[in-house]
């Protein structure tokens, strides 16, 4: 099989495993998707080299191939970490799929492979610097400058759903306990389940996040009243990271980005808590939207 400019990624989710081709300039030749083996770490690796062997059968060609992964490698032991498909922790992946595939693999967080896909070719395209966020069913962020991963020497760079909520209100304080162990941290607050808990909180009736907004543009005054919440919160926390990093761009993604409101009323907000007489920062909408972790994954051999 002849060797060519084809970049495969594999998006490991925990419900499903997606491959992409795709060429030199980004067009896609081909995408597919698989359930994910539950439970079983050696089915999981399984179904992902089929996955690309069957790809590179079907195109001829044999291909750069880059994962990303629901957790991360350890840069002490080289295992994976904080996966919450748990049969991966502790596992060697990357070692173990490159001695299946007979190559080097590159194996990063896919909310990594989020924020590279978006300052390739999507959002970011023209940024120097792109911190870009998953809002949904948890709370991730990649940085990428100047088109390469930020990874950090302790391989976290953009853990920044493990930060506390920065300037707490006193009725958040002393926060929701996260799963980490520790207390307000922003996954708490801005995750899925975070807004669903809030209304719970202020109605006494459960919403998925999904019918919170159908509610405030319907008119119910509880729902609009959680999102304005919302909104400040993601707002602070967001300031956060601009006066850290001061990217040129933030873009969000997972499913609560799909709130366009967000767009609108984060950055009218977020000028109160960044350092600054002004605020250049854009905060915009993916382009690839759900294609965009597994169109990262493809970009990483290249960078």
């Amino acid at each position: 099989m002849k060797e060519g400019s084809l970049r495969l990624g594999i998006d490991l989710g925990g419900s499903k495993i997606e491959i992409i081709a795709l060429d030199r300039k980004g067009k896609v030749l081909l995408q597919r998707r698989v359930p994910t083996p539950q439970r079983d770490y050696h089915a999981t690796l399984q179904a992902i080299v089929e996955l690309v062997k069957a790809a590179e059968a079907g195109l001829g060609k044999q291909g750069k191939v880059g994962i990303g992964v629901p957790g991360s490698l350890s840069p002490a032991t080289g295992l994976m970490r904080n996966a919450n498909s748990t049969c991966l922790n502790g596992q060697p992946l990357k070692h173990d799929i490159e001695a299946l595939l007979k190559r080097p693999v590159a194996v990063t967080n896919d909310a990594n492979c989020f924020a590279l896909s978006e300052a390739t070719d999507g959002a970011g395209k023209d940024a120097a610097s792109v911190f870009a966020v998953i809002i949904g069913t948890g709370t991730g962020a990649g940085i990428v400058i100047n088109h390469k991963i930020l990874d950090g020497c302790n391989g976290i760079a953009g853990e920044w759903g493990h930060n506390p909520l920065p300037w707490p209100k006193t009725d958040e304080i002393p926060g929701p306990q996260c799963w980490c162990g520790l207390n307000s941290c922003i996954e708490t607050w801005l995750s899925g389940s975070g807004l669903a808990r809030d209304y719970y909180q202020e109605a006494g009736e459960e919403k998925t996040a999904a019918e919170i907004v159908l509610a405030a543009e319907a008119g119910e005054k509880v729902a609009e009243k959680v999102l304005q919440r919302y909104e400040n919160r993601l707002a602070r926390a967001l300031a956060h990271i601009i006066n850290v990093l001061d990217p040129e761009m933030i873009v969000l993604g997972g499913g609560l980005s799909n709130m366009q409101r967000l767009y609108k009323n984060v950055p009218e907000q977020w000028d109160e808590y960044v350092f600054s007489d002004c605020v250049n920062t854009q905060l915009l909408p993916p382009v690839f939207g759900d294609s965009s972790g597994v169109r990262g994954a493809a970009w990483l051999g290249q960078h």
